[in-house]
Order: C-alpha cells, then structure tokens, then sequence
C-alpha cells in the first residue's frame, strides 16, 4: 500500500515536471521572434537557473550526508542530459521541422525501454509495448506529421542525439544507488550543462545573440525578463527538482512515459500564451498520448510487487551449563 501511495505521489511530480517543461516552448518562442537566438535563450535559462538553486542546493549538502559517488552520475547528466540534448534539439530544429526534431527526441522512451530490457533484464510486457505504440501515434496526431515537413539525413542524426540525451536523462534521474538528493542533482546538473553550453558558445558551436526588445506573451507586450525568468524559474528550476524525484518513485521507464505530457502541455500553453489553436486532430491525439501512457501506467499497476525483504531470524540462544550452574 505504502508502493501504491508513493507512485502516486511520483506520478504528480511527474505531471508537474511536464507541465513546467511545457512553459519552455511558449517563453522561448516569444525570445525567438524578438530576435533572441536559440543557443541565447536556452543558455540563459540553464545558468540562471543553476544560480537560483545555488544557495538551496549548498544548504542541502551541509545539511544532508551525501556521498561523492554520485558525481560522476551529475557530471553525465549535465553533459549529456542537459547541454547535449539541449545542442542536439537546437541543431536539429536548424534542419528539420520543430514536430518531426520533438518526435525524435521523445523516441528516446523506446531507448529507455531497450535500455531496462539488455541491464536489468525487465522485458517489456505487451501491455507496455501496446501503450508505447498508442502514445507515439498520438504524438504524431499532436504534431500533425501528416502535414508537410522538410527531413534530411543530418536532422535525423541530430535529433536521434537529443533522443539519446532525453533517454539519459531519464534512467540517471531514475538511479537511487549512491545518488545525489534531487534538489542537489539538479543544481549539479544544470550548473556543468551551463558550463558546457557557454564553452560551446565560446568556441562558435551555438549561435548567440540576444535583444532587449519587449516580446508578446497573452496578446501583451512584456520585458523580455518575464520569458527569461519562466524559462529559468519554472521551465528549469522546478521542472528539472520535480522530475528527478519523480524517475527515482515511478522508474525510468514509467517517468519517460509520463514525460510525454510535456508535449501536451506546450501545445496548450502555445494555445494560452500564443493563441496557438489546438484543432480536433490534436485533441485526439493528446486523448492517444494520455491512453498510451495510462497503459504503461497499468501494467506497472498489475506487475507483482517485490516481496518485502525478509526479517533476519533470531539466532536461539545456547545456554552453556557449567559445574556452577548446576551447583545446587
């Protein structure tokens, strides 16, 4: 029972984190059209949030026991879950379709699939494998893939590279052995990603350039501050905390299907913000994405719980009898 009750809680992390991942899309689409350059933007948002949870981040670790074997597990996940994924999905977008660059990367749930089944032998049961078909088809209905849409050889490779850092990020969140709190794994991750991206910038690999022009946002004209900090506050502080906690209660595999409501809810904040309209295709297919992922949801519902380890046996005590003892 107490199982049940904690994966609900990591489910509502989970949902939590899709949904401040969500905001993403709509601030940066707001910096994007003021002239802002995606390697500007998205560097932004990484570095100040890793100095937001600074100070929080340091407390913990006063605070807490931690062990420094969970570092290089942090230094993995900066490089290749936050800056890699976050260099692959920008260069990506350089040569494809936003839609089809998001359904490579959210191809990287099957590498966490593929990943559980060859390290720790957890074969995907049907039920599983029919919501991963239910849910990828729902993301193509959400992204209209039927529309017209450029596709070459190098975009593929790039977005297949965003798909491998999304599958990183899923399993090294899930990880508990020698693990970082989740506040303190953020903060680690986030702070070597910024590091990463600024070296890239430095050396001409990302683009930056950046405007203090006012951008739209609700049909109104705002600072370009209001986007900067919902990316860096809500998009990346809070998303990143709340979906570790959530991969280390549900699993990798469970967490990156729920992660799939991210899409969804940029869709509807592109509708809320931007007055992007969702029309009745996309409705059906987010109904296909939240079918998908209540499947997956289900077959980990009906999995047997692991037996609660077993309680040492009392070792009987032998009484020594001795010419005392029996003295009378």
């Amino acid at each position: 029972m107490q199982h049940r009750s904690i994966n609900n809680v990591g489910l509502s992390l989970a949902l939590l984190s899709g949904a401040t991942f969500g905001t993403s899309g709509s601030f940066a689409s707001s910096l994007l059209s003021a002239g802002w350059s995606p390697g500007a933007a998205v560097t932004a948002r990484v570095t100040i949030a890793a100095l937001v949870l600074t100070v929080p981040a340091l407390l913990q670790l006063r605070s807490a026991q931690v062990s420094i074997r969970g570092l290089p597990s942090t230094v993995l996940y900066g490089v290749v879950a936050v800056a890699g994924a976050q260099l692959c999905y920008f260069n990506a977008v350089q040569h494809l379709s936003v839609a089809v660059a998001l359904l490579l990367e959210y191809s990287g749930i099957l590498l966490v699939i593929a990943w559980m089944w060859a390290m720790h032998g957890h074969r995907p049961r049907p039920l599983t494998l029919t919501g991963g078909v239910v849910a990828l088809a729902g993301l193509i209905l959400v992204l209209d893939l039927a529309g017209a849409h450029k596709v070459d050889l190098v975009g593929i490779l790039w977005g297949l590279g965003a798909a491998v850092g999304l599958a990183v990020y899923f399993v090294i969140s899930a990880a508990t052995d020698d693990a970082l709190p989740p506040l303190v794994a953020a903060w680690g991750g986030l702070a070597i990603g910024a590091a990463v991206l600024g070296a890239a910038i430095g050396v001409g690999a990302l683009p930056m350039h950046a405007t203090r022009a006012d951008v739209t946002l609700l049909d109104h004209r705002v600072s370009w501050v209001v986007p900067i900090l919902g990316m860096s506050l809500i998009a990346a502080a809070v998303a990143y905390v709340t979906g570790i906690a959530a991969a280390r209660m549900l699993g990798a595999k469970v967490a990156s299907f729920v992660g799939l409501t991210e899409v969804l809810f940029a869709v509807a904040f592109a509708w809320l913000l931007l007055g992007q309209r969702l029309d009745l295709v996309q409705a059906a297919g987010a109904a296909f994405v939240v079918g998908g992922i209540a499947l997956v949801r289900l077959d980990e519902l009906r999995a047997p719980e692991p037996p609660p380890p077993a309680e040492p046996q009392a070792t009987p005590q032998r009484v020594l009898v001795t010419a005392d003892s029996t003295a009378g």
